[in-house]
């Protein structure tokens, strides 16, 4: 296999990572993708999922025939990164190391899989190499539980195997599955009075989430599954008995119906709480992403593993606890990984890469694109 150009791959994720792209304000980097597909010739569809998610840029489109007459792959990455973002830096050190000035974000999650894949579609473009069909799909908003791949026209995509590259840690790992994602949240309306001359007259909304909160289970719920509230909001001045309280959480499992049984357990002892003190409780929730799990016998992982094995890298299967586009895919029909690219502490001030494992990176787009089963 024709080795990858690593000084361009680096040129590129270097112009990537300095390129601001929060969340929602992707415009920049969706153009500069764009162009270089173009120089590819390479037809790329920009949708307009940003008028849905007061965005400013949409997702990314691009289907390139294959020669082999196989069905074709889908790669895809996000175009997003976290906060803090502004004016990142790509610092190179000597022996490899990749991260930035400390003051922000690298913006590895998820340049690091963009990069990775258009570096290997150049591969494949300047050596005419054999390759089966491939759809790329570069999503906005995937930081923001995935609003921008969830406005997709899905039925564009050809692919029914998708490969996304958006996970930390080394080449070779994968998460064949992903938790359900739900947050909650419940608003208690007590009574005001004067704290000191009749609080026998008010109805104390915090008290009340006090309560409730010392009812729910935090933390580890069992091994698929974790609570946690976030934030606790109520009163105005310390006279007054609070008539309001607001409380946030948020429920992960590997098992969507477990995530719904216990949001449906905390509604019951807020709800408890407020009625039994005389007050109310308005509780909602919203299901940001739906858990899937790929089965290990898929030829999906099946792939990957040759792919791996093919390149030297050892090939590690894994749950994430973590959402990504992949949750979105699965609900589509789309039997999928998420490919590690090399990301490292991601979402803080730390966040680092190297240039060999970018390398690698790319290598396993390319061998899965090149791939013959």
């Amino acid at each position: 296999m024709m080795d990858i150009n690593e000084k361009r791959l680096l040129d590129l994720f270097k112009k990537l990572v300095e390129t601001d792209s929060p969340s929602c304000a992707e415009r920049l980097v969706c153009d500069m993708i764009k162009n270089e597909f173009e120089k590819l010739n390479i037809p790329v569809i920009e949708d307009n999922a940003g008028e849905y998610i007061n965005g400013n840029a949409g997702n990314l489109y691009a289907y390139i025939d294959g020669d082999l007459s196989l069905p074709p792959l889908l790669f895809s990455a996000h175009m997003d990164t976290v906060e803090p973002s502004e004016n990142k830096k790509c610092i190179m050190d000597e022996d490899g190391k990749i991260h930035s000035d400390g003051t922000t974000v690298l913006g590895s999650d998820d340049f690091a899989g963009v990069a990775a894949i258009i570096e290997a579609i150049k591969t494949v473009k300047e050596n005419n190499f054999t390759h089966r069909p491939v759809e790329i799909l570069f999503s906005v908003s995937e930081e923001n539980y995935c609003k921008g791949v969830a406005q997709f026209d899905f039925s564009k995509i050809k692919s029914k195997e998708a490969y996304v590259f958006d996970l930390s840690g080394k080449v070779g790992t994968a998460a064949y599955a992903a938790p359900t994602i739900l947050s909650f949240r419940a608003d208690i309306y007590g009574k005001a009075s004067h704290a000191g001359f009749a609080p026998e007259k008010g109805v104390h909304s915090i008290k009340i989430a006090a309560e409730a909160v010392s009812k729910i289970n935090c933390g580890k719920i069992d091994d698929e599954t974790t609570v946690n509230i976030g934030t606790i909001v109520g009163g105005t001045a310390t006279n007054i008995v609070p008539d309001k309280c607001t409380l946030t959480g948020e429920i992960r499992s590997y098992s969507d119906e477990k995530a719904v049984n216990e949001y449906r357990n905390i509604e019951k002892v807020i709800k408890e709480a407020a009625e039994k003190s005389g007050a109310s409780a308005d509780v909602s929730f919203v299901k940001s992403i739906v858990a899937y799990e790929t089965d290990l016998n898929s030829e999906t992982v099946k792939r990957f593993e040759s792919a791996c094995n093919t390149l030297g890298f050892e090939p590690v299967l894994e749950r994430s606890f973590g959402g990504s586009d992949n949750n979105v895919m699965a609900l589509k029909g789309i039997n999928g990984i998420v490919v590690a690219t090399a990301m490292n502490e991601c979402h803080t001030l730390n966040e680092w890469t190297t240039a060999p494992e970018l390398k690698n990176a790319s290598k396993l787009a390319l061998s899965l694109m090149l791939s013959a089963i």
